[in-house]
C-alpha cells in the first residue's frame, strides 16, 4: 500500500512539472524542444529572435519567428507563457 501511494505521489508530481507552461522568453533550447512541434531548427530560430529583438511581449509575437506560423502559434497558446525576466526574478518589495 505505501508503494501505492509513493508511486501515485511521483506520477503527480511529475504531471504537474509536465503541465508547467514554459516560458518562452527564458526557456533554453531542450526545453523549447519539449513543445509539441518544435524541434531543434525552430527552438534555435526562437532563441536567435529573442536575442536579437528582446523579450516577447505577447505569445503571438511568436508568428514573427521565421518557421513559425499561425497554426504552431495556436498549437503553443496553451503551452508557454511569456513573463519577462525581470518580473520573474523580481524580489518582493520590503515594507
Amino acid at each position: 500500500m505505501k508503494q501505492l501511494f509513493l508511486m501515485m505521489t511521483l506520477l503527480f508530481l511529475f504531471t504537474g512539472a509536465a503541465l508547467a507552461a514554459v516560458n518562452i522568453n527564458t526557456a533554453s533550447q531542450a526545453e523549447l524542444e519539449a513543445l509539441q512541434g518544435i524541434g531543434p531548427a525552430k527552438a534555435k530560430a526562437i532563441i536567435e529572435h529573442r536575442e536579437k529583438t528582446g523579450a516577447f511581449a505577447s505569445i503571438d509575437d511568436l508568428a514573427k519567428v521565421s518557421g513559425i506560423g499561425p497554426g504552431t502559434v495556436k498549437q503553443l497558446r496553451d503551452a508557454v507563457t511569456v513573463e519577462s525576466e525581470k518580473s520573474a526574478e523580481a524580489p518582493a518589495k520590503p515594507e
